[in-house]
């Protein structure tokens, strides 16, 4: 993906000028097969009509192409409510291959014995469930009143980060980076902050950087819907952390959820789905940081742009 600054410099550089136009001008999109990507006003064969600058409006109209949404909770963790003759007790499920951090609040009480006065937090692990709360009526004769609210984010957040060096997590090469941490185009999110995309042609072999355990994978996209990060691998290392690698091409991932892998087991091929400027591999590290899931800084164990069969991993 194109940092935004970099994308107005080129359009500069094609002579398309920072005032408003006299009358719309078309900007063209060309990718090769080796995912570079290049802007110019002048059509070329495979090249797509990327923005239209009508009159008036200036490079001030040029917008990323993905816009950060709020992840939807999963639903493989969720709340039972279980009504018995004394109340209601309430029990949570984590069905996924990873902890999750949860937390229960209750609204709208009325009638009710045993309520928190605060949330409450806990860190379920994977494949399990809790009993969190029972819940009795102050007079029998009325129904409890209480609306429940749960949260959840994946890991423990209890676990801190082992200083590590991630091998390349690639076949083949040598590649380039297009847009590194805190670029403008779309790692300026907090989930995305410091992730890095490489690109590459569409069917590059991905392998695991780091040993740990598949939380989560999809597999079917074929294109820029639904997900934003299209056909993914989700890798939990057993310091808490999370490699998350995106973009994937349908129907190549080549590992199930619970599956343990270790560093450099073949995972999947590259591809270009999602909202994808381009053939590309987006990784990225997250970890819980409490109640929400988060990029954080990492560092490969050797330039970007050489071959990863030289690459030297393992702790520091």
């Amino acid at each position: 993906m194109l940092n935004r600054s970099i994308l107005l410099t080129l359009l500069c550089s094609l002579g398309l000028a920072l005032a408003a136009p006299a009358s719309a001008q078309t900007v063209y999109k060309h990718v090769d097969a080796n995912g570079q990507v290049s802007y110019s006003d002048q059509a070329r064969p495979g090249a797509r009509v990327f923005h239209v600058i009508q009159p008036g409006q200036g490079l001030r109209s040029l917008r990323p192409l993905s816009t950060p949404r709020r992840e939807a909770l999963d639903p493989r963790v969720h709340l039972d409510t279980v009504k018995h003759a004394g109340g209601d007790t309430l029990r949570v499920r984590n069905d996924l291959f990873a902890p999750v951090e949860i937390e229960l609040r209750l609204e709208d009480v009325a009638n009710v014995s045993g309520a928190p006065e605060r949330p409450l937090r806990w860190v379920l692990p994977p494949r399990s469930q809790i009993r969190l709360l029972t819940l009795a009526p102050r007079d029998p004769a009325q129904p409890l009143r209480y609306t429940p609210k749960l949260s959840h984010a994946l890991g423990d957040p209890r676990l801190l980060p082992k200083p590590h060096r991630y091998p390349l997590p690639w076949s083949g090469g040598p590649f380039r980076q297009s847009q590194g941490a805190n670029g403008q185009y779309s790692h300026f999110t907090a989930k995305g902050r410091y992730a890095v995309d490489i690109a590459m042609p569409e069917g590059t072999p991905i392998r695991a950087a780091r040993e740990g355990v598949v939380v989560s994978t999809y597999n079917d996209q074929a294109g820029a819907k639904p997900e934003p990060g299209g056909n993914h691998v989700r890798i939990l290392h057993d310091d808490g952390t999370m490699g998350v690698y995106l973009h994937l091409q349908q129907g190549s991932v080549q590992v199930a959820s619970g599956q343990r892998v270790r560093a450099g087991t073949p995972i999947a091929r590259s591809g270009n789905t999602g909202r994808s400027s381009g053939p590309h591999l987006h990784f990225v590290v997250q970890r819980n940081v409490g109640l929400a899931v988060e990029s954080i800084p990492f560092r490969f164990a050797q330039p970007v742009n050489s071959r990863p069969e030289l690459a030297v991993g393992g702790e520091d």
